[in-house]
């Protein structure tokens, strides 16, 4: 991949300028790190945008490094966030980081990088310490970040803690003496506190690159909170599935950010959906063969994209569903949801009905109780599948 690759492909920002970075990676191999916060134990897709742009300089020689935010996760980052983020523990810390390490194993070459936390430095400062980087950014700076002022216009608390975040953030890069951070376009606020105190501290220039952040399934942030991701550790269905419910106009960006497919086939693709000589259905399709492929093995990825074709567009069901054996003929479908998992709550399962997202055997399920008779198949949602049978 060429220096100018590098540059453009998973960015969206370099700071101060594109050139001045350029420059020096032709001068010599750069040191440049990203972040990771393990504060929770999932990843999902947009994650992966990061990782990959990393790999890549990892893979045209640069000094890359993982960072483990193992003392910033103590204080909770609160970028794209309307409340404080709860205390971690130690231990979940640690499962956190286990957990995020096997996720990743598909995209990461190991013996590439860098692995660091950086509690190792964080934890260890003293009033003195914390005093000294802190007498290098204002008040007032901190203070006029979006999202807090947009916290405050909404009447709620700016902790004082959480206006500490982006110094630590910003002293990683002073301590490892970087030239480069990477981060999504929403840590942009906390790179450049580094880069300030990079310059003030160390007299020395630190670039600031910023990736795209793709929007989940149903076209909103992608987050947790709102049932819209891709995670990196759904089953091949789940995952393929997933992929062809995007909206169609997240196809090019899905295909340039987490996907290796290379530019000029991805322009094609654009090009043809542009003109309508590309069908959205073969766009996705080639999508999610492509992802699914990276994170399950060619062979399962073949397997999920045949289980779709005969599940979606055919109107079949899976070969492999979980089975929920009946004591009666009438079953209340809020507790058999729920007690299977298929809904994460009751209350879940009674939004699932209430926004007619069930059918039975291809009907619409608009009541709570469910005459099953001899059994059949509940279709929850777009990619799930409960069969109930009358236990014997």
């Amino acid at each position: 991949m060429t220096n100018n690759d590098l540059l453009t492909r998973r960015v969206e920002k370099v700071l101060p300028s594109p050139q001045g970075l350029e420059k020096l990676m032709g001068e010599r191999k750069v040191k440049l790190y990203q972040g990771f916060d393990p504060t929770g134990s999932r990843l999902h897709l947009g994650h992966s945008v990061g990782i990959r742009k990393l790999m890549a300089f990892a893979n045209a020689g640069h000094d890359v490094t993982f960072l483990f935010g193992t003392g910033t996760v103590l204080v909770g980052d609160p970028s794209q966030r309307n409340t404080a983020r709860k205390l971690i523990t130690q231990e979940e810390i640690d499962e956190n980081i286990k957990g995020w390490k096997r996720q990743v194993s598909p995209l990461v070459n190991w013996d590439k990088i860098t692995i660091k936390q950086n509690g190792d430095w964080l934890i260890p400062l003293t009033l003195r310490d914390i005093i000294h980087i802190a007498s290098n950014i204002s008040a007032v700076q901190l203070f006029k970040r979006e999202m807090f002022q947009r916290r405050l216009e909404q009447g709620n608390t700016v902790w004082y803690h959480e206006t500490m975040y982006p110094l630590l953030q910003g002293y990683d890069s002073v301590v490892m003496d970087v030239d480069l951070e990477i981060g999504g376009t929403d840590q942009e606020f906390n790179m450049l506190i580094g880069r300030e105190l990079m310059r003030k501290m160390k007299g020395k220039e630190k670039y600031v690159l910023t990736t795209p952040m793709i929007l989940g399934t149903d076209g909103n942030q992608m987050s947790k909170s709102t049932g819209n991701c891709v995670w990196l550790d759904d089953s091949e269905t789940d995952m393929f599935g997933k992929l062809m419910s995007v909206p169609d106009k997240q196809i090019v960006p899905y295909l340039a950010n987490v996907t290796d497919v290379p530019m000029g086939k991805v322009n094609e693709v654009k090009d043809g959906l542009k003109a309508g000589s590309v069908h959205p259905m073969d766009a996705k399709k080639m999508l999610a063969l492509e992802v699914v492929r990276q994170f399950h093995g060619e062979a399962k990825a073949i397997d999920a994209q045949k289980e779709f074709e005969e599940t979606f567009q055919k109107g079949g069901a899976p070969e492999s569903v979980e089975t929920y054996e009946a004591k009666n003929r009438t079953v209340n479908l809020i507790d058999v949801l729920a007690e299977t998992g298929v809904a994460k709550s009751k209350s879940d399962a009674r939004r699932l009905l209430e926004q007619s997202a069930l059918e039975w055997n291809g009907e619409k399920v608009l009541a709570t109780e469910l005459e099953v008779g001899t059994g059949g198949t509940l279709r929850v949602g777009k990619h799930r599948f409960l069969r109930i049978v009358m236990s014997s």
